[in-house]
């Protein structure tokens, strides 16, 4: 029976292991405050913070230019091909267009000389011919 009360006892005096548990987290997590507040507080650690900023701008840098290269190697259109492959291309259209303009101009000037020539206008074996519409 003695041995009984004084398990009670001993069991009412040390606190429940969730307390315990509580109470040695909490001095960990207040010893880690203290011991990073204690690295912050130094000069040195300003200058590691400094060059690995500097560091990351750099990795970031050669990242972008490794994906440039990568891609200019592969030979994949940049946006930048893409638009001046475009303005080339639009050249190119109005050029033919003016082209395909001088030549309907010389046809019918031909088509005017042949009807002065043989006096009614128009050639009948030949169909009338429509200009073609642009595309804009």
């Amino acid at each position: 029976m003695a041995d009984r009360i004084n398990q009670q006892h001993s069991a009412q005096d040390s606190p429940f292991p969730e307390e315990q548990v509580r109470a040695l987290y909490e001095q960990a997590e207040s010893d880690t405050a203290r011991a990073f507040e204690e690295l912050v507080s130094k000069p040195s650690f300003g200058f590691v913070m400094a060059r690995s900023a500097e560091n990351i701008a750099a990795l970031t840098r050669i990242g972008s230019d490794l994906a440039d290269v990568v891609l200019r190697n592969l030979r994949i259109a940049g946006r930048a091909d893409v638009t001046r492959l475009a303005r080339q291309l639009h050249r190119t259209e109005d050029k033919l267009e003016r082209v395909l303009q001088e030549i309907e101009a010389l046809r019918d000037e031909v088509a005017e000389r042949d009807a002065k020539s043989t006096g009614n206008g128009r050639d009948p074996s030949r169909p009338a011919r429509q200009r073609p519409q642009a595309k804009r």
